[in-house]
Order: C-alpha cells, then sequence, then structure tokens
C-alpha cells in the first residue's frame, strides 16, 4: 500500500452476496417474529435499548428501518438525536440521552448515541481531551446502571471496508433520491479513516464490558447484515410468543337509512395514476 493511504478496516473475505428470494423469505419470517417481541414487550412491560453505531454509509439506516418497519411507533422509537443545543452543551453529556430511554413497553433504537463523543466528536475535535477521557470513565458506570435497572441493552458496530464505504458514498452522490444523506462530515470518513479506527479501538477497549458487549456486524452486505443483526436481536431478548389476543372483527351491522351526499360536493385529488393505466394500456 502507498505512503499516506488509509489502511483499510480488517475484514473476512468478500462473502458471498444473499440471494434476493432468500433474502426476502428470511426478512419477512424475522419481521414477524419482532412482532411477537413487541408484543412481548408490551405485555410484560420490558424496556429494550438498541444501540446503532459503525462507519458513514455501513447501513445502519436500512437495517433500523427493516428492524421497526412493521412495529408499532407508539412502542418501537428511533432516536437520531441533532446537534445539541446550547442548553445541552451545559448539562451533563448523558442528560439529553436519558430523556429519550423508554418506559415500561417501549422499544427505542438509538441511531448513533451517546457514542459520537467517542467516534466524531474525538476526530473532528468537537470536545475536548478532558470530556472524551471522562466520556471514556463514564460510559461503562453508565451503562452498567441501565442493565442493572432492568433494561436490555444491546449494542452494535456496522462495520465496512473503505473501498466498500467508497462505493457508496459514490451511489448516493449520483442517486437523487440519496444524494441528502451525503454531507461534508459524512465526506470526512474517507480523508480520516485511521483517525476514526483508532476511535473506534479506544472506545472498544474502554465500554466493550460484560454488562453491556459490542457486537460488530459485518456489513459488506447489506442483506447480510440485516439478517443477521435482526437474529442477533431476536436471540437477545428472552421474550415468547404470546397468545393472539386480536379482537374478532365484528359484522356491519345493517344500514340504518344512510344516504352517502352526491359525488360532486367533495374535492379529490386528481387521478394521476390513470396516465400510468393508459400507458400501461398502450394508449
Amino acid at each position: 500500500m502507498k505512503p499516506g493511504l488509509p489502511l483499510p478496516e480488517p475484514h473476512p473475505r468478500q462473502p458471498q452476496k444473499l440471494r434476493k428470494k432468500a433474502y426476502e423469505k428470511e426478512l419477512a419470517s424475522l419481521q414477524s417474529q419482532l412482532v411477537d417481541m413487541q408484543q412481548w414487550v408490551v405485555e410484560t412491560g420490558a424496556r429494550v435499548v438498541i444501540v446503532m453505531e459503525g462507519r458513514d454509509a455501513a447501513g445502519k439506516g436500512s437495517a433500523i428501518k427493516r428492524i421497526a418497519e412493521y412495529l408499532s411507533p407508539r412502542v418501537c422509537r428511533i432516536e437520531a438525536l441533532p446537534k445539541p443545543t446550547e442548553r445541552e452543551q451545559g448539562q451533563w453529556y448523558f442528560q439529553r440521552y436519558v430523556e429519550k430511554l423508554p418506559a415500561a413497553g417501549e422499544i427505542v433504537i438509538f441511531d448513533r448515541s451517546w457514542y459520537n463523543r467517542a467516534g466524531v466528536e474525538r476526530v473532528m475535535g468537537f470536545c475536548t481531551s478532558d470530556e472524551y477521557r471522562r466520556f471514556l470513565h463514564q460510559a461503562p458506570i453508565f451503562e452498567r446502571l441501565l442493565v442493572e435497572d432492568g433494561i436490555f441493552l444491546l449494542k452494535y458496530w456496522f462495520s465496512v471496508s473503505d473501498e466498500e464505504q467508497l462505493k457508496r458514498f459514490q451511489e448516493r452522490k449520483h442517486d437523487p433520491l440519496r444524494r441528502w444523506k451525503l454531507s461534508p462530515m459524512d465526506l470526512q470518513s474517507i480523508t480520516r479513516w485511521e483517525d476514526y479506527s483508532r476511535a473506534k479501538d479506544a472506545m472498544f477497549v474502554h465500554t466493550d464490558i460484560a454488562e453491556a458487549p459490542w457486537y460488530t456486524v459485518e456489513s459488506e452486505d447489506k442483506k447480510r447484515s440485516r439478517i443477521n443483526v435482526i437474529s442477533h436481536i431476536l436471540e437477545s431478548i428472552p421474550y415468547n410468543q404470546l397468545p393472539d389476543t386480536t379482537p374478532p372483527i365484528p359484522e356491519r351491522p345493517n344500514s340504518q337509512d344512510y344516504v352517502r351526499p352526491p359525488r360532486e360536493l367533495f374535492r379529490y385529488v386528481p387521478d394521476v395514476a390513470a396516465r400510468l393505466e393508459r400507458k400501461q394500456n398502450g394508449h
């Protein structure tokens, strides 16, 4: 490797891409199990915290989307906190995250978390050395307190190689639907690859504790990483399938002489889809 180029994050051999049909079938099964887990969380009053961290473009967001896709937003919340306000900057660092922790019967997924301090804040100089050292000391204490209080805490690091990350950045740049995901801060992860690697290594040394260990998700293949992380969540939460309590669907009662007002009295959105139908029929 030429001098000055960033060292790639070590990876096993390139995994074989999962076939779409097999992936979709397994994903549907796992998402069904997540719904069962959600019912158990609600019925038992369990509290679940899932921390998603990793390289930019490593697949955290798409994994979170698949986890929460069929869960109730009243039960499963996704927290992606913005830059702290001036007031929050004057608080204890963990304070604004404490406010987002789950109550009984809730699941909270942190799309990035308090570990911002050990990653981007450390690398980009957004915190002082004292603040950084204090974080590494306090984070394990904070997490032990969460677990001691009965919270299920799962921490995942999505790992991707520098080559795959660059490829995904290029795809985003040319995709108008995903271009918004690229920011100058994201692109710093290319030029500061080694700095982020060192920060991640130090973070693991101090915060990979028995009560709340880190689990690495290999994410060269996003489909494979989604299957793996959802499977691990289901294996880690000691839920069991509860009896179906869905209420029966009642029969509609007979009409009580209701007459619907004429359609002309209402405003309807234009039927744009009709154009697609005409194109489909060759008109």
